[in-house]
């Protein structure tokens, strides 16, 4: 009797989306600075080579890894308040960066915005000008919100170290530094990487800037009046 050779294991064939998806996941477990082709080409069981079928190098990953996480933030909710559909689109662009906390240094890595980065502000624009701010303003507002708008934001200082009584000289030499030390309460849990806002932090600063932009609007605000 002829003995038959067993059936080769079905293989998932490669694509771009899953290439994109396996960096995403392997930067979630072992940090975007251990991630590299090689490792990506493992974990995936391929050869490195079979990867640049579908992106063309290390800096081509990145750009399509930032795009298929911001294809995780929901899209804008309808409403009649326009600071509540802002607020709810940024929130929800934080809860995807606190699934992803690499990803905040990569955007602000990549020398020009993604395709998915460039829909998104545009979306985020059009909200502002659906809620009646002037093209003027809207501008203005962008500026004013940064990385805010993606769901992060960089502090002064690195805020993610222990907390507990400040050092003596410190308070010493700088005594208000060292009182608001003392009082400010910070989660490192919430971080959207090292030193960013804790979530209070984040949601107190956004609404104070979304009901100043309401603010000028009502105003009529324009830059040629600013002064």
């Amino acid at each position: 009797m002829t003995r038959q050779e067993p059936a080769p294991a079905h293989r998932t064939p490669l694509n771009r989306d899953r290439v994109l998806r396996a960096a995403v996941a392997l930067a979630d477990t072992t940090g975007i600075d251990a991630l590299s082709m090689r490792k990506l080409a493992q974990e995936l069981d391929v050869v490195p080579m079979a990867l640049y079928k579908h992106v063309a190098g290390k800096e081509e990953l990145l750009d399509g890894m930032t795009d298929a996480v911001l294809g995780e933030i929901d899209p804008p909710a309808a409403g009649p308040d326009w600071r509540q559909v802002v607020r709810g689109r940024i929130l929800s662009a934080r809860r995807v960066l606190l699934r992803h906390p690499w990803a905040a240094r990569v955007i602000e890595s990549r020398s020009a915005p993604t395709p998915a980065v460039l829909a998104y502000l545009d979306s985020m624009a059009g909200a502002f000008r659906d809620g009646g701010l002037s093209a003027d303003l809207t501008h203005h507002v962008m500026h004013a919100m940064g990385s805010r708008l993606l769901g992060f934001s960089q502090e002064l200082f690195d805020t993610s170290g222990p907390s507990g009584p400040p050092d003596p000289a410190l308070a010493a030499h700088y005594p208000h530094i060292a009182e608001l030390a003392a009082t400010a309460a910070h989660d490192g849990g919430s971080a959207v990487g090292g030193g960013c806002d804790d979530q209070f932090e984040f949601e107190f600063a956004l609404d104070l800037l979304l009901e100043g932009f309401e603010g000028l609007r009502r105003r009529g605000w324009t830059s040629a009046r600013r002064a």
